[in-house]
């Protein structure tokens, strides 16, 4: 029965030129998502992960650009906010300094960092603390506030020991040769010292040359040659060379 069938199915069938078929029209747009659409079965993954990166990279620019309207709008809310503490009772009234000489108030100030809109709630004491602590002549500071506006700043100095003058202008320094101020007039009882690397060795002459008080009458400096040894300055115009080794002894000879 089906070989009946089949015979008579060829026998009603003709030969058709392939060449004569009508060929089937492809648009621009069906050739695009074609090529798409295969690209995606064959790549997908990589495809996917491209599209991954080129997002992140996006979002990332973007960010970087919306970075100065972000701290700008930061920065403002952070005044608002300070300003609505000082009108609400919390703004800073009173600053008290104590332990100050050689350092200037003014520097203090700068250092405390208080504008007039700062708030006792936002006043940071440590920071302030430690910019303070970083002036020449501070050696200890301690700052503390106080509800409802008050900061207090207690201040230890370095004990100055010595005059140096250099380049025309005289500084006051410490045990350590370091320099804490500039002396106005106010440190004329201090021993003076010239000259350059005068101050790094100032300390030693200063406790050789108190051995000999006999010495120290119409002293006027102490002068730092070649930063090798000192000469011996007075009022009279004398001028006292000493030796690189054995200052003591040869101090001694002079009385």
């Amino acid at each position: 029965m089906q070989q009946v069938k089949s015979e008579a199915f060829l026998a009603g069938a003709r030969m058709v030129d392939p060449r004569a078929l009508p060929v089937p029209v492809r648009t621009p747009r069906k050739r695009i998502a074609n090529r798409i659409s295969h690209a995606w079965v064959l790549h997908g993954h990589r495809i996917r992960k491209g599209l991954l990166i080129a997002a992140l990279l996006a979002g990332g620019v973007g960010i970087f650009q919306a970075r100065e309207p972000i701290g700008l709008m930061a920065s403002a809310l952070g005044e608002i906010a300070q300003g609505n503490f000082a009108r609400a009772g919390l703004a800073i009234g009173e600053i008290s300094i104590t332990g100050q000489t050689l350092t200037s108030e003014q520097d203090i100030f700068d250092a405390l960092g208080i504008q007039p809109h700062t708030s006792t709630l936002a006043f940071d004491v440590e920071a302030a603390r430690q910019r303070i602590a970083e002036l020449p002549a501070v050696e200890a500071v301690t700052v503390r506030k106080t509800y409802p506006g008050d900061v207090f700043v207690e201040i230890v100095e370095a004990v100055p020991v010595a005059r140096w003058r250099v380049d025309g202008i005289t500084f006051v320094i410490d045990a350590n040769g370091n320099q804490i101020g500039e002396d106005r007039g106010a440190y004329g009882d201090l021993p003076l010292v010239i000259g350059d690397g005068a101050a790094d060795d100032a300390l030693v002459m200063i406790r050789v040359l108190g051995r000999v008080p006999e010495l120290k009458e119409g002293l006027i400096a102490l002068s730092r040659i070649a930063d090798r040894r000192w000469d011996m300055l007075y009022d009279t115009g004398l001028r006292v060379q000493l030796p690189e080794q054995g200052v003591a002894q040869a101090l001694d000879r002079l009385v």
